[in-house]
């Protein structure tokens, strides 16, 4: 067996790792026999040397077989599905996308992370909602799935353990953006997860971890080559992400977005296309609609009829959290002490975004994390950001900061207005679905 610096070595040289030099690995990091500072080493090697398909699918398996790998057969009258996103700014898909697709007969048991570099978290936002138990033990999981139809939570020390501890690790040492690491990280959460089906949400631009189109492209290749060689059905949609997809970011008001989106308050169209668009593919790789025109009007037809408001309402109950937030939403979510515009210099057109500094932004505020243990501020973010293309008169908010005091504001409110281009044209419009990627 091969000591843990002598495979770091190895991969630090650029060798090709052996399989057991793999399992061995993991199975060290989950033991914690390895330090973080090895764990960092070993991402930082990988990050700089890559690896290959074989490698990691090898690192994918190991880290799967970490813990409990679920088996959901014969559990449900439906299909098994799920959708991860590669993580952006203002993209509470998951909490409306969830339930929808419960409502319309799936069975979506959802294994989510927290903040990772500039984006927000899915867990965060729900530990926003007082109550929630986003890490509950696997019976209270699998009764939650049974009984409402979906279930989203954080890994628990069951599911995949050496990714969960390498996921923190990675967040605070420069080693997000690695293809193999975050192929490896999402697939053997969900594959632990016992889907059926998955559908990947690929960003790219100013706001996601791949920015360049190619590098998104070759991460969803990879997520839908290895899925496919673990058996898993996935579908890759790559989506633009050069500005933030809600014109909320931060966990409170984020998760206020999503309510809001749920009941019809307010249905913001970039969000609501993403939703339908990935809601889409996992109905199709459950065989719960013929084609895409079905399933879109099947997902319509739940979020205006209020079904899948329920559903998120029965999963928040069940989870622990306030029976009324769907009713009350104000009483429950943090707000901030300070909520203030940031006034446009001059007026124009929204030419571009830099989306990663608004996320960066929300993180100063105390909505991110700058180390693994620290905590998150849930009541701090944005809120009413401007869109891409969006007239400004001057003085007009180009967003409101939400923050704890006035140096947090001051900090904010520069960098909200470094990251606003204010030109005299609008842009180019883009699509928002930029390219599919299957099997």
């Amino acid at each position: 067996m091969r000591l843990p610096q002598e495979i770091i070595r190895r991969k630090r040289d650029g060798h090709e790792l052996e399989t057991g030099e793999i399992e061995t690995f993991v199975a060290q990091l989950t033991s914690g026999a390895i330090t973080e500072g090895q764990a960092a080493a070993f991402a930082m090697a990988v990050f700089f040397r890559g690896m290959s398909a074989r490698e990691c699918a090898a690192l994918t398996r190991a880290m799967m077989a970490s813990g409990t790998v679920l088996d959901w057969r014969g559990a449900f009258d439906g299909p098994v599905l799920d959708k991860h996103s590669t993580g952006g700014v203002g993209d509470n898909v998951s909490l409306v996308l969830a339930p929808a697709v419960a409502a319309c007969g799936g069975f979506v048991p959802m294994i989510s992370g927290r903040g990772l570099g500039h984006t927000g978290g899915t867990l965060d936002k729900l530990e926003a909602i007082p109550g929630y138990g986003a890490t509950p033990d696997r019976a209270t999981f699998e009764r939650v799935v049974a009984s409402v139809g979906c279930a989203i939570i954080g890994q628990t020390g069951e599911l995949a353990p050496a990714d969960r501890r390498l996921y923190a690790i990675r967040d605070v040492t420069a080693t997000v953006e690695s293809i193999p690491l975050i192929t490896a990280s999402i697939l053997s959460k969900k594959l632990a997860a016992g889907l059926g089906g998955l559908a990947m949400d690929v960003k790219t631009g100013s706001g996601a971890f791949m920015p360049t189109d190619a590098g998104a492209q070759d991460l969803a290749r990879s997520i839908v080559d290895v899925a496919t060689q673990a058996g898993l059905p996935t579908v890759a949609l790559v989506t633009a992400m050069d500005q933030p997809l809600a014109s909320a970011a931060g966990n409170a008001v984020e998760t206020a977005h999503a309510i809001a989106h749920l009941t019809g308050a307010r249905r913001e169209p970039r969000l609501h296309e993403i939703v339908l668009a990935l809601g889409a593919e996992m109905l199709l790789l459950g065989k719960v609609a013929r084609d895409v025109a079905e399933a879109r009007r099947m997902l319509a037809r739940a979020l205006d009829s209020g079904a899948a408001a329920e559903r998120f309402a029965r999963m928040v109950g069940a989870l622990g959290g306030p029976a009324d937030l769907m009713q009350r939403p104000d009483a429950y979510l943090a707000a901030a002490p300070l909520i203030r515009p940031v006034p446009a210099a001059h007026g124009g057109f929204v030419a571009a975004i830099d989306t990663r500094a608004l996320g960066l932004a929300v993180v100063a505020l105390g909505g991110g994390r700058v180390r693994a243990q620290d905590p998150v501020d849930p009541s701090v973010g944005l809120t009413g950001i401007a869109s891409l293309g969006q007239a400004m008169q001057s003085g007009e908010p180009l967003a409101f900061v939400h923050a704890r005091d006035e140096q947090g504001f001051a900090q904010a409110s520069r960098a909200v207005m470094a990251a606003m281009t204010i030109g005299e044209h609008p842009p180019r419009e883009t699509p928002l679905v930029l390219r599919r990627v299957s099997a």
